[in-house]
């Protein structure tokens, strides 16, 4: 496991990604910066974050025959390993909000970033960025529902000890995937699901708004929700949203 440790990058993923199609990387290459000036999340969104206070890093992995049908096996193996990680450090209520925001006590506390290389059908390679709010206790006003590790209980935490348990989780995760039993993933995940089972108000991509419960997550990464007729649709990334 090689870590190569910045003081300010622009964005640990594009980092690791230009990196990875000029050389040859060791599985496992980990970047990590202090400073992120323009760090990214789901659907372009910018991951704003104090410097020297947070978990800013990307993870390199290559796989060996992992079919592109599968990958949200990928995304669940991510989240669950930020969810472990977080548990060792005692933060309080962690669930996932579909499709990987992390969050404790109903508010968010990482963001997570899977760009995948494909080739012939398969998955080549990932990198996988996540940014974790570990000791910044104060959060601009636009950024609603945040915390930090440090808000929720209340210590510092060592940033470098974070990282290796998120590696470490990771590498287990992924295992599952490597040994062809990824439905446990699966079951894992769905049952951290933020909001399963429970009747919300959503909001479609027509901004129109309706009742339902997240009953699922289909092979495609669709968000299943069931209608009050009992009905099932599925969604993608840009078609719903918690209203």
């Amino acid at each position: 496991m090689k870590i190569i440790k910045l003081d300010a990058i622009d964005s640990t993923n594009s980092f690791l990604k230009e990196l990875a199609q000029n050389s040859s990387l060791e599985n496992y290459t980990i970047v990590t910066t202090k400073e992120q000036k323009k760090g990214r999340g789901q659907m372009g969104t910018q991951w704003v974050s104090e410097p020297n206070k947070n978990l800013l890093c990307s993870v390199y992995v290559a796989f060996d025959k992992f079919p592109v049908a599968d990958k949200v096996f990928l995304n669940y193996a991510v989240s669950l390993a930020v969810i472990y990680a977080l548990e060792k450090f005692n933060v309080p209520k962690l669930a996932i909000k579909w499709p990987n925001d992390i969050l404790s006590s109903n508010q968010k506390i990482c963001g997570v970033l899977v760009e995948n290389v494909m080739q012939s059908m398969e998955i080549k390679s990932a990198i996988i960025g996540i940014g974790i709010n570990v000791n910044q206790e104060v959060f601009p006003n636009h950024l609603k529902n945040v915390t930090s590790i440090k808000n929720e209980v209340k210590r510092d935490i060592d940033l470098d000890e974070l990282l290796h348990s998120f590696v470490d989780e990771l590498k287990r995760a992924i295992a599952f995937i490597t040994n062809s039993t990824p439905h446990v993933l699966e079951k894992n995940y769905l049952e951290l699901l933020y909001k399963k089972n429970i009747p919300t108000m959503f909001r479609n991509s027509n901004d129109v708004l309706f009742m339902g419960k997240i009953v699922g997550v289909s092979l495609q990464g669709k968000l299943q929700i069931e209608f009050e007729d009992e009905s099932i649709q599925e969604f993608g990334i840009k078609e719903v949203s918690f209203a």
